[in-house]
């Protein structure tokens, strides 16, 4: 589907099935970054760029603990914020992202994360899929999470052939409830890193199996396709 078409019921049936499916397979689907408030998820988003997870947790305790407000970011000694978060790559970038972020946040916001897509697409290092992160996960507003998994997962299901994760973002939108959207977010990247793995994915004991276009990518045998699940957490 492209993004100026309108979706066949076929295929909003199917879409909306696939979710029921996930919500099954994955009851306890959620945000694998460690947070307690929106900014401490923003700040963690945006250091998960080209890092797991897993690294990113275990990185952010430490940063929390020494920058405990956004005040605290804005101020930041720059080479200090580089030592703590050297382990997720890209380090020097990440830490202009997070002190311009900071220091945004207090001149525009009066210090205080914005819960709106529009402004919080106007700091530095957040794009709208930082943004739908933070909104669906600190603020429950609906967001559809637009990572590579997500990407790779949804053109397997047939729902569209864009590249661009602008454009996937508003087809997916067409085909799920609007309350579903942060939901499926978590279920569709537990799926890419746990079962539908970009190279080899686990076919034969995928529940999507009966509804997959791709179905075949991978082994489709079980036993050699149950060696292809992986347990969380995740990158």
């Amino acid at each position: 589907m492209a993004m100026d078409e309108r979706p066949s019921l076929a295929l909003v049936r199917r879409a909306r099935k696939i979710n029921r499916i996930l919500a099954e397979t994955y009851p306890d689907a959620h945000c694998e970054l460690d947070f307690a408030n929106p900014l401490e998820l923003l700040v963690a988003t945006i250091l998960s760029a080209q890092c797991t997870d897993k690294r990113v947790n275990m990185v952010t305790p430490t940063l929390f603990a020494k920058y405990p407000t956004v005040e605290d970011y804005a101020a930041a000694d720059r080479a200090e914020m580089e030592e703590i978060i050297k382990s997720t790559g890209f380090f020097r970038a990440k830490t202009n992202s997070i002190i311009g972020m900071a220091q945004a946040v207090c001149d525009r916001y009066k210090g205080v994360v914005p819960h709106r897509l529009k402004d919080l697409v106007t700091l530095p290092g957040v794009g709208r899929k930082t943004a739908n992160v933070v909104l669906g996960n600190a603020f429950g507003v609906p967001g559809l999470t637009v990572d590579t998994h997500f990407q790779r997962l949804v053109r397997r299901f047939g729902w569209t052939d864009e590249t661009d994760p602008v454009k996937i973002e508003h087809i997916v939108a067409e085909l799920l409830p609007r309350k579903e959207w942060t939901m499926f977010s978590h279920r569709v990247i537990w799926h890419g890193r746990r079962m539908c793995h970009a190279r080899r994915p686990a076919c034969g004991v995928c529940p999507l199996a009966a509804l997959c276009p791709a179905y075949g990518t991978g082994p489709t045998a079980e036993k050699e396709a149950s060696k292809l699940v992986r347990p969380g957490p995740f990158s």
